[in-house]
């Protein structure tokens, strides 16, 4: 597939000091790069912008928002296929290839963790919630909705493209997907957890759930 028009996305906040180890480690994966600086108070975007192309948020908007401005960024500059990955170094560009050959017949195809004692046990209950009830409202049976490393194809991205700034942006994303029964995949990924935990806390997860009800009540 690389004879596409592959292009990875990369939301960034406060990432100086591992920024530059994503960037190097997707690169010889994909056509095309950019990361988007959330606002961040480091050095991330100085990092970032001497390795691709990166795109600045004056203030941090959520990741949400940094993703849809690097997906708008991708799209308008002829992407055919779109990675999105995080800027932590918890997802290995390294399986990048395995998203574009699962990619070749859906539209969409999301990585699942495994898994294992390192992943925090309210995260594992907390996805285990939001999957149930992505099943029952959307018919879509996942094992990790809240995993960010996704892969798609770019003309579903209008279709798919989410208004949520923040963590929901995963979920509102899926229940597009399954509104308009769009074709997905998922593939396992390692996934490496830090000393800090940056992702979906509870607070983040009930408001997932909540949204999960609304927009099916919305659409």
């Amino acid at each position: 597939m690389k004879e596409k028009s592959v292009w990875a996305v990369i939301a960034a906040f406060n990432e100086e000091k591992r920024i530059e180890k994503v960037i190097e480690g997707t690169m010889p994966y994909v056509d095309h790069l950019v990361v988007v600086d959330d606002g961040s108070v480091d050095k991330t975007f100085e990092v970032a912008s001497k390795k691709t192309t990166t795109l600045q948020h004056d203030v941090n908007m959520g990741k949400g928002a940094a993703l849809k401005t690097g997906c708008d960024y991708a799209v308008d500059h002829g992407a055919e296929y779109i990675i999105v990955l995080d800027a932590d170094c918890q997802h290995d560009p390294r399986e990048i290839p395995r998203f574009l050959d699962a990619l070749t017949d859906v539209d969409i195809v999301f990585g699942y963790r495994k898994l294992n004692e390192h992943m925090p046990a309210i995260l594992r209950f907390g996805n285990w919630v939001i999957n149930t009830i992505t099943k029952i409202l959307y018919g879509m049976s996942m094992r990790d909705t809240q995993s960010g490393y996704r892969a798609f194809r770019a003309q579903i991205y209008p279709k798919i493209r989410w208004e949520a700034a923040d963590y929901s942006m995963e979920s509102e994303m899926i229940a597009r997907v399954g509104s308009h029964h769009f074709r997905f995949k998922e593939i396992p990924i390692e996934t490496i957890y830090g000393d800090r935990y940056k992702g979906t806390t509870v607070i983040d997860g009930m408001k997932i759930v909540f949204n999960l009800f609304w927009w099916k009540l919305a659409k």
